[in-house]
This record gives C-alpha cells, sequence and structure tokens, in this order.
C-alpha cells in the first residue's frame, strides 16, 4: 500500500513564509484564468463548455474536463487556459492572404492571433497570396498530383496537438491505400527513443505505470524533465506526494526553479505559502546522464544495494553490464557527467534505500545522438531494485502532447503498423487481409527524412497536418530550402503558421481543420499513462467549411484509388474506433467509449505486473552501455535548448513566468560568467560552423561549462545531421561565446 497525504497543513514543505509568495518570480495562474477568460468573451458559453466537458488538449495528463483519476478537485493549468482561445477564435476574413509579403514579416504568435482558417485556399508560383477554393477542386488538385508521381515521393506528416486516434488512424489507413509507409508523427521527435528502450528492455514501449503511483512512493526522480512547465497539473500531484512522505529529486543541467518549489493555485495551503518540490537537485553536464546514471550502479553493486533476487530470476544481462561498469574508472563517469563520485554515492544511496520508486523523463533525455542508450541507462538502474511492474514503482516517459501517446500506437508511423507492429512482409500481409487492399512492406520516411528526401528534389507532395518544421527541426534556412522545392505543399491545420507562407515551388494548398470538439460524434485521446479517453462534441459555433482531417485523408484515398473507395469509408468516428479494437488488440474496449467520462487504461494500472515481462525469454534486459567521450574544446560550452513560455515551438510570451528568463537569454553559470567578465545582462554571440545566435546573459543556477537558450530561436546552432537511432534531431551543440560591446 503506498502512504496517504497527511491531513493538514505542513509548514516544513513551504516554500515562503511570505503569503501568495510576494516578490517571488512564478507564474500568476489566477491572471491566467481572468485573461483565457477576456479572450474567449465573445463565446465565454462554449469555452466553459470546452473546459468543462471536452479531453484537454494540451499536455498528455488527459484531464476530462477539469477532473481526472489520480486525485479530486478541479484541474485546470495555464497551458490549456493558453490553448483556449485557438479552440474559440472566430474565422479571419480570407482577403488578408491575397497578398503574403507583409504577412512574411510576423510571428507565428501574431499569425496564429488571426484566426481560424475558413476555407481551402491555394497559391501558385509566381501568385502574391492565396485564392479561395472550393473543396473538390483542392483535392482534386491534391489527388490529380498524388497520381502523376510515385509512392515514394509522397510524405504525411500529422501532428499531436489536439489530435485524436480516430484521425491517426484513419489517416495512416488511407496514406497505406495510397500505397507509401511515408507518414510519421510528432512522437517521432520527442519520445521514440523512449519506445524503443522500453521495447528494448521490457518488451512493453509505454509508460509501465499510473500517475497515482507518484504520491506515496518512497522516490520520485525526474531526470531531464521539467513537468511545472510542461505538465503544470502535476505540481498538485507533487504536492500531495511531498504531504504522503515522498523524497522528489531532480537530475538535470539546471536547477529548475518550478521543480524546487511551486505556488498550486488550487490548493489553499500551496496558493498562500507555495510547496518545495525537490529536496535535491544532481546537475550533470549536457549529455551527461548516463555516466551519471552508470556511476550509481556502480556505487549500488560495491554496496550491496542491488536486488539480487529479482535480478538473479527475473533479468538477464546483468554480469555482462557489472563487467563493463568495472572497466569504467570513476575519473572519466566524473569528467563526462561533471558530477563527483560523492553525489554519485548520494543518489545510490537513496536508490538503495527505497523500497519503491517512480522515474520520469523527458525531452532531455531523449533528444540526444544517444537517446535511446540514455533511456536504457534509467531502464538499468531501475532494473537494480526491481522498481517495475508493482505499486509505486515505474518508468514513466512523460508526454507533453495530449494526442501523442496514440500515434504511434494507432499506426500513425513510418516504422510501425498499429499497434506498434514492425514493417514488414508479415506484418503488411496480415494488414493487407484485413484492410482488403494490398499494404507496402517497407518503411517509410521519418519526418526528418523527409525534409532531407524534399531538399534533394527527391519528394512531389508533402502533407502536413499541423505542425510547423520550419520552426521545429535544426537548421530552419535548409529547412526553408527544402520546402521550396516540393512541387505540392499542403498544410492542414485551425491557424495560420509561418511555414505556410514559405514561397511555392509550383502549388501551396491550406485546409481548414475542426479542433477535436468539433468533430462530430466525439473522439478519444491517449494519455501518458495509457488511458484512452471519450472528449465528446461540444456544440456550439462552427467555423466556414473546416472539416475532420480523418474525413479528408479517406475522401482523398478514394480519389486517388477509386477501386477502392468501398474500403475507404467510415459512417462515424464511432465506426473507426471498431476497427480499431479490432486491428489493436490493446485497444479492445475503445469500441464502448460513447459518452463524456467514459475511459479506460489499457493493459491496467502497471505493464510487466508482477514481473511479467512479455520478452522472448519472459525475463527484463539490462544493456551494457559506454557512455559517449565527449570532448569540450578549450574556450567552448555545450548549449541546451529549451522551452520557455510556449507550447511545443508555440510561444506565447517574451518572459517566462516560471524562470524570469526573456527569449534571448542565455542561461549561464555564475563563475563562468565572472572569469569572462560578464555580469547579468551583458550582450553576447554564440557561434559555431553552423550559425550564431545573439543573446544576453542570464545568471542562473547551471552546471558549470553548460549554457541553455530558448527553442526554437536556437535551432541556427544545432546540427541537423546529428540524430539518434530512431531519428530524433539532436536539439544540443557546441559553441563559443563572445562577448558585445
Amino acid at each position: 500500500m503506498l502512504r496517504k497525504p497527511k491531513k493538514g497543513w505542513t509548514p516544513q514543505h513551504w516554500a515562503s513564509w511570505k503569503p501568495f509568495g510576494i516578490g517571488e518570480q512564478y507564474p500568476n495562474n489566477y491572471w491566467e484564468v481572468f485573461r483565457a477568460m477576456w479572450l474567449s468573451r465573445d463565446r465565454l458559453p462554449y469555452a466553459w463548455e470546452i473546459l468543462n466537458k471536452g479531453v484537454c488538449d494540451g499536455c498528455a495528463l488527459g484531464t476530462t474536463g477539469m477532473k481526472d483519476w489520480t486525485v479530486d478537485g478541479i484541474h485546470v493549468c495555464n497551458v490549456r487556459l493558453r490553448l483556449l482561445r485557438m479552440n474559440t477564435m472566430p474565422a479571419f476574413d480570407e482577403q488578408i492572404l491575397a497578398d503574403v509579403s507583409q504577412l512574411r514579416q510576423h510571428k507565428s504568435s501574431e499569425l496564429r492571433e488571426l484566426g481560424r482558417l475558413p476555407y481551402p485556399m491555394m497559391r501558385r508560383r509566381g501568385e502574391k497570396g492565396f485564392s479561395l477554393v472550393s473543396w473538390d477542386a483542392a483535392l482534386d488538385v491534391i489527388s490529380d498530383r498524388i497520381r502523376t508521381t510515385t509512392p515514394n515521393r509522397l510524405s504525411f506528416y500529422v501532428t499531436s496537438r489536439g489530435t485524436v486516434n480516430e484521425t491517426y488512424y484513419a489517416t495512416q489507413k488511407a496514406v497505406r491505400a495510397i500505397g507509401t509507409n511515408n507518414i510519421d508523427n510528432a512522437a517521432r521527435i520527442c519520445h521514440s527513443p523512449s519506445t524503443a528502450g522500453l521495447k528494448a528492455a521490457l518488451g512493453a514501449g509505454a509508460t509501465t505505470c499510473s500517475y497515482k503511483d507518484w504520491i506515496g512512493t518512497d522516490l520520485l526522480v525526474f531526470i531531464g524533465s521539467n513537468v511545472a512547465n510542461n505538465q503544470p497539473v502535476t505540481v498538485k500531484y507533487l504536492h500531495y506526494a511531498k504531504k504522503a512522505g515522498t523524497k522528489i529529486v531532480v537530475i538535470n543541467t539546471y536547477r529548475e526553479p518550478g521543480m524546487e518549489r511551486y505556488w498550486v493555485p488550487s490548493i489553499v495551503e500551496s496558493a498562500v505559502f507555495g510547496t518545495k518540490f525537490a529536496e535535491d537537485f544532481f546537475l550533470v553536464n549536457l549529455g551527461g546522464d548516463m555516466a551519471f546514471l552508470n556511476g550509481t550502479i556502480k556505487h549500488m553493486i560495491a554496496n550491496g544495494w542491488v536486488d539480487e533476487s529479482f535480478v538473479n530470476n527475473y533479468t538477464s544481462g546483468f554480469t555482462e553490464l557489472k563487467a563493463a561498469l568495472d572497466n569504467q574508472p570513476w575519473s572519466e563517469l566524473a569528467r563526462i557527467s561533471g558530477a563527483s563520485r560523492d553525489e554519485m554515492y548520494a543518489f545510490a544511496k537513496m536508490v538503495g534505500e527505497a523500497k519503491k520508486a517512480v522515474f520520469v523523463w523527458s525531452m532531455g533525455i531523449t533528444q540526444h545522438e544517444c537517446g535511446e542508450d540514455n533511456v536504457k541507462s534509467i531502464i538499468n538502474l531501475a532494473l537494480t531494485k526491481g522498481f517495475v511492474g508493482r505499486e509505486g514503482c515505474g518508468l514513466m516517459p512523460i508526454r507533453g502532447h495530449s494526442g501523442v501517446q496514440g500515434g504511434a500506437e494507432m499506426g500513425c508511423y513510418a516504422t510501425v503498423f498499429p499497434g506498434g507492429k514492425p514493417i514488414n512482409a508479415e506484418n503488411a500481409a496480415q494488414l493487407s487481409q484485413h484492410w482488403g487492399f494490398p499494404v507496402p512492406e517497407t518503411k517509410g520516411l521519418i519526418a526528418p527524412e523527409m525534409i532531407d528526401a524534399a531538399y534533394r528534389g527527391q519528394l512531389d507532395v508533402l502533407f502536413s497536418v499541423g505542425g510547423n518544421f520550419l520552426e521545429v527541426l535544426p537548421e530552419p534556412d535548409y529547412v526553408e530550402g527544402a520546402l521550396k522545392q516540393i512541387p505540392l505543399r499542403v498544410h492542414m491545420d485551425i491557424v495560420l503558421s509561418s511555414q505556410m507562407l514559405v514561397e511555392p515551388a509550383d502549388t501551396v494548398v491550406l485546409l481548414p481543420a475542426t479542433t477535436r470538439y468539433e468533430i462530430p460524434g466525439g473522439v478519444t485521446e491517449t494519455n501518458t499513462e495509457r488511458r484512452v479517453i471519450f472528449s465528446p462534441e461540444i456544440p456550439g459555433p462552427r467555423i466556414g467549411e473546416a472539416r475532420p482531417e480523418w474525413e479528408v485523408f479517406l475522401e482523398l484515398a478514394r480519389r486517388v484509388k477509386p477501386d477502392l473507395a468501398d474500403k475507404l469509408r467510415f459512417a462515424d468516428t464511432a465506426s473507426i474506433r471498431e476497427e480499431i479494437a479490432q486491428v489493436v488488440p490493446l485497444y479492445a474496449g475503445i469500441q464502448h467509449l460513447q459518452q463524456a467520462g467514459d475511459q479506460f487504461q489499457y493493459s491496467g494500472s502497471h505493464l510487466c505486473f508482477g514481473w511479467n515481462f512479455p520478452t522472448a525469454d519472459g525475463k527484463a534486459h539490462f544493456t551494457t552501455l559506454t557512455p559517449p567521450q565527449k570532448e569540450l574544446p578549450e574556450g567552448h560550452f555545450w548549449v541546451a535548448t529549451r522551452r520557455g513560455k510556449q507550447f511545443n515551438s508555440m510561444v506565447q510570451e517574451r518572459k517566462d513566468a516560471i524562470t524570469g528568463a526573456l527569449r534571448e537569454a542565455v542561461l549561464m553559470n555564475p563563475h563562468d560568467a565572472a572569469s569572462l567578465g560578464l555580469k547579468d545582462g551583458d550582450k553576447v554571440i554564440l557561434r559555431n560552423h553552423l550559425g550564431e545566435f545573439t543573446g544576453r546573459v542570464y545568471i542562473a543556477p547551471i552546471q558549470s561549462g553548460n549554457l541553455q537558450v530558448h527553442w526554437p530561436e536556437g535551432n541556427v546552432l544545432l546540427d541537423k545531421s546529428k540524430r539518434s537511432l530512431e531519428g530524433v534531431p539532436d536539439y544540443n551543440a557546441v559553441v563559443s561565446l563572445e562577448k558585445q560591446a
């Protein structure tokens, strides 16, 4: 049994004795409520219905309305409130697109604020802007171009903000009917290393536990993850975890203020005095996590803190791992990690003394060339104590987008079919038999490879649902050059984005999409803890001729392959769910979700429960890992890209309310700054062989030798060729720093 949170107030956990944190730097969440109300004042009843009945389209916590399955009370965060206006805003006047020369000067945030895209529009090469077209005309242009090329020269990309299981499933089915596996989604560039690592080690590629396991476990560890910024509802869980006696630890390059303390607005005690979260921070170098965790395991072995019974009976590969660690000198592990042997011991002692523990990680672990191995190093540590498959234990790659968990599971992925099945001849044959048409049996282009193909002139069509390659991928000039070479680009979205305005090689088509709350019949999403949740259609205003993406893709496929028309129809979203239940056995039960509040957690509260691992040998697998031997040239810094007040690449404010840093901030260690004669606010230039970033010094508690800049502004410093095995770009770089007069 997990410990329960103590009743009554606990002053030892207060962040400050000053009421309401007067003078402290933290988000004014009450202001966010009033701001959201003001922006949606023209449609307040509709906005309230979305908040009260719809499943959150922000991060992947998956609140239904304003409640969840973890703790009681009202849950609404500033991320969701910032996204609300995108669901309630009216359409823009299509005449604003008649000449895009001025719009190209706008920031993406300004483009979003113009309003919803109401009608299909088209722009040909040499034209100043876009003209209205009918849906028929738009789909004719797209289908004609697809028919005149070959499947290998097509690509389709689906984002994850607000995208639902039904859209993912129907879209990938339509694309495969057209004849290609060149379809990918946003999961590719965030947690694909997590899926690969978990699948290889445990046989299960998703979060193994539930959010409830955070509250009352002995040890809760966050590695390269900042939930206070990206999943703000979780700070409520952290408050109750502290009251239940859970020890919270963070391993990161930067001592994130929001992970240290927060004022939780919906809990009176925390709203007044705040809550201290992390008791210990272990600061590591960029890319030093694996070395730090290897050192931790060395200490655990040396001190007899390993659960030998579990290791001997339920795992394989430990002997090989131990031998490899014996050959990794402490001096090297300390140099690479940036942490001392004593710090590794201190963390190992915490893990060794814990009877239960949960490990949470995010982009700080996965978005590296060695992302898969970073994940496996966390799994190695958890397996030393059997921290999986039981209450209060687990491995959690936490998701930052509400739709991302279901994307690959529905098969909207270039490297797997629905259900996560590998793309091969056998699985293609099974799908072909089920769907009644031939399914391609070779892997498709992943998202970054689509841009590479376009740059080489090997792509004729790019169909992008949401997303913005121009602001998401490294080397934006390269990406823009690639987009300019694609004969037909199709962008389906609810608002304008900067990539829509890139000059056409021949034709650009814009298609208006519905939000998840506008889709007739309702839809489902899958959250981080594998909970599949029904989100009902919310009656209210509708925008022009906006259509659900799933309908559009199936109609397009019918036009391209008229002989398959009868096999490419769904009466409604309920019939899509019926087929999902048949094709993806894990999702059996999705067909019964019909109204608000309906949900189920596939595979139960814990994967691998009772230490039953769905691997070939029935055991969990340790992985022998050698930390990458990265050398930092003299006078250079590691630089990581970070999020501020934003949702994915959608920047919402120039200033981050948690850190106080502006978008041009270069977060820097105070001793590093002093050694270079720099102080807060000094203008500096970061340079490498790819580009330069001009910013201002922001003194921060960050590991010496490391810098952080905001993303996507820092993309100019990133190398497009550096990717993990699963294709995740490495969102880090090495730079020189120069003070600018």
